[in-house]
């Protein structure tokens, strides 16, 4: 991966990022594909007419659904998506704090049952840059 500044502007700045998938020019609109796909558009609008070089997944939702064992049978994101260009993956955090009925606290991470059928989950930070390396596996 390769960060550039191009220009900046009193707070602001402009960049260009290289990934192995992409090259992003900063600021970017980065369309969310929390569970690897973005809602209302199908592969070819997505890659004909936003054409967009990132797409944010989420880890808690792709943990719960379809599940990061199946992200990584099929290729990582880039496989189960079929999306070429990078992706960008959250550590599924806010969802700990919007969905806070369901979350506990401890010491070494959260446990949180799931919205979609009850089931109990703890998540660490190591679980959860697991579940990271799981869904770029082949990236």
């Amino acid at each position: 991966m390769d960060f550039h500044l191009n220009a900046t502007d009193g707070g602001a700045r402009a960049a260009t990022l290289t990934t192995a998938h992409s090259t992003i020019a900063t600021p970017v609109f980065m369309p969310v594909g929390t569970v690897g796909a973005v809602k209302a558009l199908d592969a070819i609008d997505l890659q004909t007419h936003l054409e967009p070089q990132i797409i944010l997944g989420n880890t808690y939702h792709l943990y719960l659904r379809p599940g990061d064992d199946v992200v990584a049978q099929m290729g990582g994101l880039h496989g189960f998506s079929q999306f070429p260009k990078s992706f960008l993956t959250d550590s599924g955090g806010f969802q700990a704090f919007s969905l806070s009925d369901n979350v506990k606290y401890a010491e070494d991470g959260i446990t949180f049952r799931s919205h979609i059928d009850g089931s109990k989950h703890h998540f660490t930070p190591q679980k959860v840059l697991d579940i990271h390396t799981t869904s770029a596996r082949i990236s």
